[in-house]
């Protein structure tokens, strides 16, 4: 679920910014602190192995250990593997933006292809621009818990 802080951003002092990242519902720190806490705990152990545990042979060798890895990942250029990252991570963006529905494409094309100036035209035009106005705010509804909030039954829908 989407947590918003507008209200929070919106009336921000100086030094809001950094107390927004610390609050803890919806916060990265919330997502990340496990994965945080899995690493730390991976190179206290290892950096305590290497310090306490291991001989003057075996810090060489795992030194040299590190040092073939190192130039290994040397081999694998990081803004080629970033580049594909950031495109995908982009394409998904546009992918959903584009699948937001919006009734602007409909209502220019009732416009131009329903006829007639009578009162008649102008009702099926209003109707037809309702349904499909209607329709886009039910997918809405169904995705975005704001509007959902904003228009809760049907009664609320119709006014």
């Amino acid at each position: 679920m989407t947590v918003t802080y507008t209200s929070r951003v919106a009336t921000a002092r100086f030094g809001g910014f950094s107390r927004l990242l610390l609050l803890w519902r919806g916060s990265i720190y919330k997502l990340l602190y496990r994965e945080l806490l899995l690493f730390l705990t991976a190179y206290l152990g290892l950096s305590l192995a290497y310090r306490f545990l291991l001989s003057e042979e075996q810090r060489r060798l795992f030194e040299k250990l590190v040092l073939y890895c190192d130039k290994s990942a040397e081999l694998i250029p990081v803004s080629f593997v970033l580049g594909f990252y950031v495109a995908l991570v982009l394409e998904r963006w546009w992918g959903q933006f584009r699948t937001v529905p919006a009734p602007d494409g409909l209502m220019v094309a009732v416009g131009s292809s329903v006829r007639g100036s009578d009162a008649r035209g102008r009702l099926l035009r209003r109707t037809l621009l309702r349904y499909g106005s209607l329709a886009a705010l039910l997918v809405l509804r169904a995705v975005s818990t704001p509007v959902y909030k904003r228009f809760p039954t049907t009664d609320h829908l119709v006014q």
